[in-house]
């Protein structure tokens, strides 16, 4: 039986609607909000054995009929998933994941299809909304309702699920999400903007996400399926469980205390080893099921380590390194290390280290974006690997995954609201971060490090910008606000919050929560943790390079501006693109025409770059009468000579202004392909172009 619901949701209706369509699922609902439409279904299968994680799995599908056009591939198929669905499943997926049973085993399927968008309504939020709704309808466990919303900022006013118009103008790009207790989970963009005002959006949002959840439990009330009770992997012994804690608990205690991480995984691996050996000397059926029972001690390992962490920096007021709440690891950076690229630099932070390189190209290197609404064009890329050595690993190197393209895409948000535009630095700009080193935060040094090489390269950044990664633990009304937290604290913590800006405010937010009931008064704190932390990373980079330089790098290429009269492009393409392309071969370089009568030359050598400007300059210019021109004889005739002045432009040179003196014939002075001077005397109304070479000193060079 279709049932449906309808609440207001920021200024406009948004409704939900279950049981007319894909009803195979555990759980589906169509959800309409302005003209945009997403099917969201929740979908559960068997427990999957020998895993130690829960497999849920959730998909993004973007349709091109959705805005009424036909795929552009070759197949007139939709191809791979773009970036935004990827990051948009992963917005989904952070909310939702710490709101199943600890030892779920089961593969849970959540996928939104984009079905109708409208650019007012943003299908993504959507999407986060009716997944939380999917999952609360079926049958699946799952202690929600989340729900989500987006919050701008336009003209200094907060504005909740801001329309396609308002975005343009807004200086934050917010997302949040959150059940009715708590806020889950953060994302944004800024174009530097103050603490104060991300708290009172988050605040906002949350206001609005109550309302949201209400709609939600009303319909789990009223067409909800009961929820099937699924067998949670807890298979430790209390017995196993005794004696491993009895032989390791203080030995494990000293190997956390290690400050090097290598050394202290070495320490924590022999101990879990040892465990093994112990268990199999004084455990009679050991043997029987050895990988069950090494299993189980990994298990208690990981809960042990968790205990231990958790209890040193909340009671000892002492992290696993030996730092204070506030304390940052030690810095050192340095700048111009790869000889050839147009910028580079290495951030180093503990253990944490990423290299940032720079290239600058052409207008024609910057990146299509193809989505569900106009095509865009990208000229600042931020791009993140994480090889596997980077954590001492063995591991076969893939494409980019979710975690690659989400951590580029948080850089490039950071950095882009401070790239200079492209009337002022007209370069594609791109920046790749190799991870070289990681024990926590990876993302917020590729930030630093970003910074560092595009200053080094030159680029005229507006600010310079820094990150840091702030963490949690939380026992009840007692926590502790971590800065600069390491991998190990950010595994067994309650909190994942990465803050990247400058000295005048935030321009880039994420922050994940494990733990419920996170106040106002937190956020604050650790919102004002971060600034100190940013700020004194920051000081440290600016020792190193504290401005831009003036000059690119040498093996940068040159790029120059210019601006034409519109209606002209067609002479410098010429017919047949004849023009441009000779000016591509005389002279080497790159060139980008744009429809307002903008052309990019980029050249590898300044010298043809310049060559290449005059040719345009040439081709375009024009003629004015009183103007002196060097022109090259085209054709003989008995009462003159035509002279070209300006590629395809000619005058003539009447026989009676060849020279002071009388002439009988125009071949007694010229010939065809002669170089002279001449002066243009007149232009009739027809543009005909009169030329004279009698008032030129032709000598004068």
């Amino acid at each position: 039986m279709t049932k449906n619901w309808k609440t207001q949701f920021a200024g406009s209706e948004i409704e939900f609607e279950t049981g007319k369509v894909a009803k195979q699922a555990n759980g589906a609902v169509t959800v309409k909000y302005g003209d945009s439409m997403v099917l969201v279904t929740a979908t559960m299968s068997g427990p999957r054995e020998g895993i130690s994680y829960f497999p849920l799995m959730v998909n993004y599908e973007e349709r091109v009929y959705s805005i009424g056009k036909i795929p552009g591939s070759v197949n007139r198929r939709e191809g791979r998933p773009r970036d935004f669905a990827t990051l948009s499943a992963r917005l989904i997926d952070r909310p939702l994941r710490p709101l199943f049973p600890d030892g779920m085993r089961h593969d849970v399927q959540v996928i939104a299809t984009v079905l109708s968008v409208d650019k007012d309504h943003e299908p993504d939020i959507i999407a986060m909304n009716g997944a939380s709704a999917a999952l609360m309808l079926s049958d699946i466990p799952f202690d929600g309702p989340i729900g989500g919303v987006k919050v701008g900022l336009v003209e200094d006013e907060l504005v909740i699920n801001p329309t396609e118009e308002q975005r343009e103008n807004s200086k934050l790009d917010l997302t949040v999400a959150g059940t009715e207790e708590a806020v889950m989970m953060v994302e944004a963009g800024a174009d530097e903007v103050s603490e104060e005002i991300i708290l009172d959006a988050i605040e906002k949002a949350h206001k609005e996400i109550k309302e949201i959840v209400k709609t939600q439990k009303k319909m789990r009330e009223e067409a909800g399926k009961e929820k099937t009770e699924v067998p949670l992997v807890n298979d430790i012994e209390d017995n196993v469980n005794e004696m491993v804690k009895g032989y390791v608990s203080d030995k494990l205690r000293e190997a956390i205390n290690t400050e090097d991480k290598l050394e202290r995984s070495e320490k924590m691996d022999q101990l879990k080893e040892d465990a093994k050996e112990y268990l199999a000397e004084n455990l009679e059926e050991y043997e029987e099921n050895e990988a069950h029972y090494n299993k189980m001690v990994g298990t208690i390992f990981d809960n042990l380590t968790k205990k231990h962490v958790r209890e040193m920096i909340l009671e000892d007021g002492k992290r696993p390194d030996g730092r204070s709440y506030d304390e940052i690891r030690p810095i050192w950076c340095e700048v111009g290390n790869l000889p050839r690229t147009h910028g580079s630099a290495i951030f180093t932070r503990g253990e944490t280290q990423a290299l940032s390189v720079v290239t600058l190209g052409a207008s024609s290197d910057e990146k299509t974006i193809f989505g569900l609404g106009e095509n865009e064009s990208k000229r600042y890329m931020h791009h993140y690997n994480f090889p596997p050595y980077s954590v001492g690993e063995t591991n076969p190197l893939r494409s980019p995954g979710r975690r690659e393209i989400g951590h580029g895409h948080l850089g490039e948000r950071a950095l882009k609201p401070m790239i200079p535009s492209k009337e002022e630095f007209p370069y594609t700009i791109r920046v790749v971060s190799e991870v070289l080193e990681s024990n926590g935060s990876s993302s917020q040094a590729s930030i630093c490090g970003s910074t560092l090489s595009l200053m080094d390269a030159g680029v005229n950044i507006k600010n310079p910008v820094s990150g840091i990664a702030m963490g949690l633990i939380k026992e009840g009304d007692d926590y502790a606000v971590l800065s600069d937290i390491q991998g190990m604290e950010d595994h067994y913590g309650d909190m994942d919050f990465k803050v990247a800006g400058t000295p005048d405010g935030i321009t880039a937010l994420q922050m994940d929560i494990k733990a419920s009931g996170l106040s106002k008064d937190i956020l604050r704190n650790a919102l004002n943790k971060a600034r100190k932390g940013r700020l004194h990373i920051l000081d440290k980079m600016l020792e190193v390079i504290n401005e831009p330089r003036e000059e690119l790098s040498e093996h940068a290429p040159l790029i120059m501006t210019m601006n034409i009269n519109p209606e002209k492009i067609r002479y410098v393409i010429g017919p047949g693109g004849k023009m441009i392309n000779k000016i591509i071969d005389e002279t080497d370089a790159s060139i980008d025409i744009e429809d307002d009568g903008t052309i990019f030359i980029l050249a590898e050598d300044q010298e043809k770059g310049k060559k290449a400007r005059k040719m345009i300059d040439n081709l375009t210019r024009e003629v004015e009468v009183g103007e002196t021109y060097n022109g090259k004889v085209k054709k003989i005739m008995n009462f003159g000579a035509f002279v070209e002045i300006l590629p395809g432009k000619e005058g003539l040179v009447h026989i009676s202004n060849i020279a002071d003196r009388h002439v009988d014939e125009v071949s007694d002075v010229l010939s065809e392909g002669d170089e002279i001077k001449v002066k243009v005397i007149k232009i009739d109304d027809k543009d005909r172009i009169n030329l004279s070479m009698k008032d030129v000193d032709q000598d004068n060079e």
